[in-house]
């Protein structure tokens, strides 16, 4: 290799720090460390021992296969197999560490870690190397270049760490502590204390944490929680090494005498199934290391630094036969450590020297592993050189290697896109000559260019509105789009990370920390969740949707007022409207507009969402106001009373509905006036106002009034002319909505341009206005000071920051004109005081609108984006929710909510977030409306109902209706059990550590609802045992857990008592406002899959009645067997006899404690509980005749009746 062009700097560097690559000794280091050794006169540096030709390796029986020298004259103080490669990594007291390929130890790579600190533990990943030293945690690809380096404080003093799983680690030391550090993050993520200081070994079983401590104290601790479970007292002086293998224990350390702490000869052996001390095991030697190697038996290899070992069964007794000796050049053994595949044992000794002791003679280290990848050799001294002056030089003469990997000019498919040439813009000349005759339009040729002459500009600007100027990604890829980072981070999407138990550990509390109820989003469709919560915090839609009851089986209305219910009751838990999107799907005018997404569709994010939702804005209110407008008197739910509205229209309208005059005047001079009414506006936008470059300047309120008040030409037909005539179509409001409800319509960079050219002409028109009296990310007070008692004198002038990206005012002025025109201004809260409060002019016809919701769109190319929405909370609502009388703003991201500046709400940068759906509504809109709630559920729903079935005949009856006298009250007890079926499978993957990772989970519906009575001569009786109609697909009957079978749920074919899930929904609803207490077995997931929310002092769970902290559950089978002597489900689950005994498990519980009384007593209980589950693993024993309870006698006579 040419080193004309090195930096000559580079020889100034000192020798010592690369002393395993001279050859020349230290006059400090022992000499008689080259006895044997030939150094090579030439200067090469010493690679290896050689190992006699002759060394012969018995087939089972341990011998040394090689030497090498890692680091001369430096002691090892740690070796560590590869568990990825065929590789044995060596680090040294000097912080060097040193690698070497295979069995023949070749030296792979050879770099320094740390300049003073000794080199403490390895740990090989897959990607690369973790070396700890004293303070400081490295992560080093296996070539030497530094993946990241994480400092700890320089108090810490760690000695030991150990890998949890892929991405979670370990580090304890001398201190009172242990750290968890995410791998991904390279962040402390916990914390945890420990009582014993001084963790200097760490192993892990798939029961436990084991925790060796420098006292001589080996600690278990839980893998969850990492509390202690269990203690032992090893040695009295201090800890040297431990193993475990199976339920085995093994540790070997110093104990206390006269003269201070000697080697202990006696292994501590433990068994880990009865957590005590079994026979110490007396060795030969002086252990110092010791690893369990378990080939055919459990034995244990044990090594003192002097350099013996010996083999023995942990149970059995040493024969001093198994020693053999290892040959340090050095006085001692420093590490020791072995393959994988137990076929190599490797020691380091003081002196830098490395053994490699192997049963085999050719070793692997590891059962399977990966292909080494190694350094290509240097062919640039070889090549000829090349003029690159010469135009005919050919490019052959560089060698390229043949490889069937793919090349790095060969980019992915997900690292660039087709870009085809777009059309060029129309001549601006053009436009302005051009006539319309119908639909063509004609224009003289401005002869600027040659005849089919066509340029094309290539710029940034020029690409799809959707893309927005994105960041080009990196031909190498990263992790997280470019894109994002100027998305802030609580707008971005957000997603529920599944887990062994679901839902239950995910930390919801980490995203809203209020008490407002967040939407999950992992159910199909669920991209309307903005919008419902905009709907919710409108207090009249609120109220009057949960007044609403019908009879149709499928009522949007119905389903959101349902879900209306669920979020008043929620305390910050997040709800879903999986029964709202159930009734969504089945709507045919939904799918006929596009409304309803594929799931391939909505994951990949193909679907524009902003074209989507401001689609289904206009959906609802028209769906929500054809429901309300239905006034029969529901007969299949008799508690609905009568509708509230008049016959003409609906509560929706009269909150939405604009009415308008539609005026077509054709050229032949007849008018048409039709009237009609709209529930929204949709914002049209000035025409060439992208193409001006001037930045004319257009108030928010003129677009709108240019919108409200629309006037276009268009081909209409004409009475009098009798055929389609050039009209004009103009539009005139007759009546102002209470609330003005407007799509922006951004759906190309036309419209974006037009918004980002306004905001900045509006940004820099503040500036001007307000001058130097602005500070930038802070407030200033006006000049108007004159008189701090007055309003005006309190102004305060907002910041730089605050006025940037913004058009949008917050309030709009609209006024009825005489002869029917319309005038709209942008109003701000000092124009209040010009023109006197707004409540005062709507005597006149004068109306001010205040901002109370924008839905915007949130761009990321990779999924297609986020919907969100900011939205002004009221004062009712704080009340209700935190006992305040407030307003905020606050973002709903989903199941993420976070108070917001209120000029968030207004400022759109449109790079990343595109406005979609504007809310506005009229000042003090509450007191127009009655916001009563009344409950529309009666009990008439518990009464007997005719079955859906077909063939559904009396003897088929499981369940006896409540009479009048019968009918629940607050506090009773009502047993409760469902069965469910698979709708969609669960989508799954498998990471490379073979764990699975749950990416959608499966969608459930309900099949069987039964409710038992809990009290009374009938106890123990159903009065609900309801089969659920379905009319979506059912992928999975789950029949050997539900009892459910194929035609349970067809009505024409099934027996049983089949319903619609609107009505049982009614009868739980019914139930639960009435306050009664339910008692069942894992009712949270019941309560969940039906959507329904239960405040949590009516639900009585024997799964967590019959629970010890940090133990499993336990199945109702098993406590029914333990407790009741009963032996249940058998073949399949029935709910009737799974309530049944639920409630006869809560009996139990009051009695055995006392009513809550004695919770000591019945803590014994449980630990009895426990024990006798271990010793049954769990099982129940096998019946010898399984009886139902719908068999029994007592059954029987009750349906006799």
């Amino acid at each position: 290799m040419n080193f004309e062009g090195l930096d000559p700097g580079l020889a100034e560097f000192s020798p010592a720090m690369h002393s395993a690559l001279d050859p020349v000794l230290d006059a400090h280091l022992n000499p008689s460390l080259l006895q044997n050794v030939e150094l090579d006169p030439e200067g090469v540096a010493l690679e290896a021992l050689p190992v006699q030709e002759s060394v012969h390796i018995m087939e089972g029986v341990y011998s040394e296969l090689h030497s090498v020298v890692a680091e001369v004259g430096v002691p090892v103080s740690v070796s560590h197999f590869d568990l990825h490669e065929e590789m044995l990594w060596v680090g040294s007291h000097g912080g060097h560490a040193t690698s070497f390929f295979g069995p023949a130890l070749e030296r792979y790579s050879s770099f320094q870690v740390n300049g003073s600190d000794d080199i403490r533990q390895i740990q090989s990943l897959e990607n690369g190397v973790l070396f700890l030293t004293k303070n400081n945690l490295k992560y080093m690809a296996r070539g030497g270049l530094i993946i990241f380096d994480y400092l700890l404080e320089e108090s810490e003093d760690m000695h030991s760490l150990l890998l949890t799983d892929s991405s979670t680690l370990l580090v304890g030391g001398l201190q009172n502590h242990i750290l968890e550090i995410d791998l991904n993050t390279v962040q402390e993520t916990q914390k945890y204390a420990v009582e014993t200081p001084g963790v200097t070994i760490m192993r892990q079983t798939n029961r436990f944490f084991f925790c060796g401590h420098t006292s001589g104290k080996i600690s278990l601790r839980d893998l969850r929680t990492f509390k202690v479970e269990n203690e032992f007292d090893a040695f009295t002086g201090s800890l040297s090494d431990f193993d475990v293998h199976g339920n085995l224990l093994a540790a070997c350390g110093f104990s206390s005498r006269l003269t201070g702490l000697a080697c202990d000869r006696f292994l501590k052996v433990y068994d880990l199934r009865m957590m005590r001390a079994i026979t110490p095991l007396q060795v030969h030697v002086d252990p110092a290391f010791l690893r369990f190697i378990p080939t055919y038996t459990s034995r244990l290899a044990i090594i003192s630094q002097s350099g013996q070992c010996q083999f023995c069964e942990p149970t059995g007794l040493a024969n001093p036969a198994d020693i053999f000796h290892v040959n340090p050049v050095g006085p001692l053994l420093m590490t020791f450590d072995v393959s994988a595949s137990k076929q190599a044992l490797a020691f380091g000794d003081s002196e830098g020297c490395v053994h490699l002791w192997t049963d085999s003679p050719e070793p692997t280290f590891n059962p399977y592993s990966r292909e080494t990848e190694f350094a290509l050799p240097c062919l640039v001294d070889s090549l000829p050189p090349l003029d690159w002056s010469q135009d005919l030089l050919p490019l052959s003469l560089i060698p390229v290697p043949l490889t069937t990997d793919t090349l790095l000019s060969d980019w992915p498919a997900a690292n660039s896109a087709p870009a085809p040439r777009r059309a060029p813009p129309v001549d601006a000349e053009i436009l302005r000559t051009m006539k319309k005759v119908g639909f063509i339009g004609y224009a003289p040729n401005p002869r600027t260019r040659l005849r089919n002459q066509i340029p094309y500009r290539l710029k940034e600007s020029d690409n799809e509105f959707d893309n927005f100027s994105q960041v080009t990604e990196s031909p190498i890829g990263r992790e997280e789009e470019p894109h994002l980072h100027m998305v802030s981070k609580k707008y971005r999407k957000v997603t529920i990370k599944y887990s062994k138990l679901g839902l239950e550990d995910f930390d919801f509390k980490h995203y809203n920390k209020t008490l407002f109820a967040g939407l999950e989003p992992h159910i199909p469709n669920a991209y309307c969740n903005c919008m419902v919560q905009v709907l919710y915090f409108l207090e009249p839609v609120r109220c009057l949707i949960q007044n609403h009851l019908c009879q149709k089986e499928f009522c949007l209305a119905c389903e959101l007022g349902f879900l209306f219910h669920m979020l008043d009751l929620s305390r910050g838990d997040p709800c879903q409207g999986s029964n709202f999107l159930r009734a969504f799907r089945t709507i045919p005018e939904a799918s006929a507009l596009g409304l309803i997404l594929a799931d391939s569709d909505e994951a990949s994010g193909k679907g524009n969402l902003a074209r989507l939702i401001q689609r289904w804005n206009r959906f609802i209110l028209t769906q929500l106001h054809q429901d309300m407008q239905e006034l029969e008197v529901p007969q299949a739910y008799r508690g609905a009373g009568n509708s509230f509205c008049s016959s003409g229209d609906s509560v929706i309208g009269q909150l939405f509905s604009c009415e308008m005059e539609n005026c077509s005047l054709c050229r032949c001079g007849s008018e048409t006036v039709r009237a009609s009414s709209t529930l929204l506006f949709t914002l049209s936008y000035p025409e060439g106002s992208s193409c001006d470059k001037t930045g004319k300047n257009y108030d928010f309120a003129q677009v709108l009034k240019r919108s409200i008040c629309l006037e276009q030409n268009t081909q209409a037909w004409c009475d009098n002319c009798e055929k389609y005539q050039p009209t004009i179509q103009t539009r005139n409001i007759r009546h102002l909505p209470d609330i003005l409800v407007i799509n922006c319509e951004v759906n190309s960079s036309k419209e974006a341009d037009f918004w980002r050219m306004q905001a900045e002409v509006a940004f820099k028109m503040a500036v001007k206005k307000h001058g130097g009296e602005m500070k930038n990310k802070e407030f200033a007070l006006t000049d108007r000071r004159k008189d701090l008692g007055s309003p005006e004198g309190l102004l305060l002038c907002p910041s730089i920051e605050e006025l940037k990206n913004v058009w949008l005012p917050f309030s709009i002025r609209m006024k009825m004109t005489k002869n029917k025109g319309l005038d709209v201004c942008n109003w701000t809260d000092g124009d209040e005081v010009q023109w006197g409060p707004a409540r005062a002019e709507e005597e006149h016809g004068v109306f001010v609108y205040d901002l109370m919701a924008s839905v915007v769109h949130i761009l990321d190319s990779r999924t297609g984006g986020s919907l969100v929405a900011h939205i002004k909370v009221g004062e009712t609502y704080h009340q209700r929710k935190e006992g305040v009388t407030h307003q905020q703003w606050y973002l709903f991201n989903d199941f993420l909510i976070e108070p917001i500046d209120k000029h968030e709400a207004v400022q759109f940068d449109m790079n990343w977030k595109v406005p979609a759906i504007l809310y506005y509504v009229k000042r003090n809109l509450n007191s127009r409306y009655n916001l009563n709630i009344k409950n529309p559920i009666e009990a008439s729903v518990l009464m007997a109902e005719a079955s859906l079935a077909r063939k559904q005949r009396k003897a088929h009856t499981t369940f006896i209706p409540l009479m009048l006298n019968e009918m629940p009250q607050v506090g009773d007890l009502v047993g409760l059990d469902a069965e469910f079926v698979t709708l969609n499978e669960e989508e799954a993957e498998l990471r490379s550590d073979g764990t699975k990772s749950t990416i959608k989970p499966s969608q459930m519906s309900v099949a069987r609802i039964t409710c038992v009575r809990g009290q009374g001569p009938n106890e123990g009786i159903p009065f609900i045992d309801d089969y659920i109609s379905t009319q979506e697909q059912v992928v999975d009957y789950l029949t050997q857990y539900s009892g459910i079978k194929p035609g349970d749920l067809d009505a024409k074919i099934s027996s049983k008592h089949l319903t619609t899930l609107k009505s049982t929904y009614l009868k739980l609803r019914f139930l639960i406002d009435i306050g009664v207490k339910f008692v069942g077995h894992g009712l949270q997931k019941d309560f969940r899959v039906i959507n329904l929310m239960v405040p949590k002092d009516q639900v009585l769970d024997t799964v967590y009645l019959f629970h010890m902290p940090r133990k499993r559950m336990i199945s109702l089978r098993f406590l029914a067997w333990y407790f009741l002597d009963l032996k249940i489900q058998g073949e399949t689950h029935d709910s009737i006899e799974d309530a049944r005994t639920a409630l006869q498990l809560y009996r139990k519980y009051l009695e055995l404690s006392k009513n809550g009384t004695e919770p000591e007593s019945f803590h014994k209980v449980l630990k009895g509980l426990y024990e006798k589950g271990r010793k049954m693993d769990w099982k129940v024993p096998e019946p010898e005749s399984q009886t139902s309870p719908k068999n029994a006698a007592v059954f029987s006579s009750v349906l006799a009746l």
